[in-house]
């Protein structure tokens, strides 16, 4: 007899949780910087600004000097070829492919909900046969405010028609955290993403959080 799981709906942030896009991202903005005359960055160098957004990518990589008419061009520069490398070097990171398999085993439903525009996360969930059976996708384009605020979290479950409570989210920013505490999910920081550092596990305001180094690790927290 298969046993009734409380959870009801997990969610996932996209970048840096559910698949590494740090590979398409760092191969973009290295054209665009080369293009442009401007020193390359490694891996190491991107990885923690994914999660903060384009505008702040550009600011941190581009000589812009606070000039707008500068940072909106390599903006634009950067944006078009990011669309054209989406799925180029993008994999979903260690364990996902088996949590997903559970979750799908378990008759759970799953989506995300990320801040990235809907134009560029469709193509890249498109691209993975194993998130075929994804239940919602929640996108700006989709709510009035991003993450940190929880609205996307909880249009998700409306669109599923299941409590905040019955729901996991899953993200690899404080900004993932703070907006599933905030929605009244479960929450699940993943270290093994971009941003959240082993520290943030001693952050007061994450007490009511679980931690996990790898994906793996997140079925044992399905209930």
């Amino acid at each position: 007899m298969q046993k009734n799981y409380k959870t009801k709906l997990v969610l996932f942030d996209l970048d840096g949780t559910l698949v590494d896009t740090a590979p398409d991202f760092l191969l973009s903005i290295n054209n665009v910087l080369k293009k442009n005359d401007q020193n390359l960055i490694t891996s190491d160098q991107i990885r923690f600004h994914i999660s903060e957004g384009t505008s702040k990518l550009i600011k941190t990589f581009f000589q812009t000097k606070n000039n707008k008419k500068k940072f909106l061009t390599y903006r634009n520069q950067f944006l078009e070829e990011y669309e054209r490398n989406l799925t180029n070097k993008s994999n979903l990171f260690d364990g996902i492919k088996t949590l997903i398999e559970k979750l799908d085993i378990l008759g759970i439903n799953y989506g995300v909900v990320t801040n990235k525009y809907f134009k560029y996360a469709k193509p890249i969930l498109e691209y993975f046969p194993e998130l075929k059976n994804l239940k919602v996708i929640i996108c700006p384009d989709h709510v009035n405010q991003s993450k940190p605020n929880p609205e996307g979290i909880l249009l998700a479950c409306k669109k599923i028609g299941v409590r905040p409570n019955e729901t996991i989210y899953l993200g690899d920013h404080e900004n993932d955290i703070k907006a599933g505490l905030d929605a009244g999910t479960s929450v699940i920081g993943c270290l093994y993403g971009y941003s959240l550092k082993e520290n943030d596990i001693k952050n007061k305001e994450f007490s009511n959080c679980n931690f996990v180094n790898h994906a793996k690790e997140i079925i044992k927290y399905i209930n």
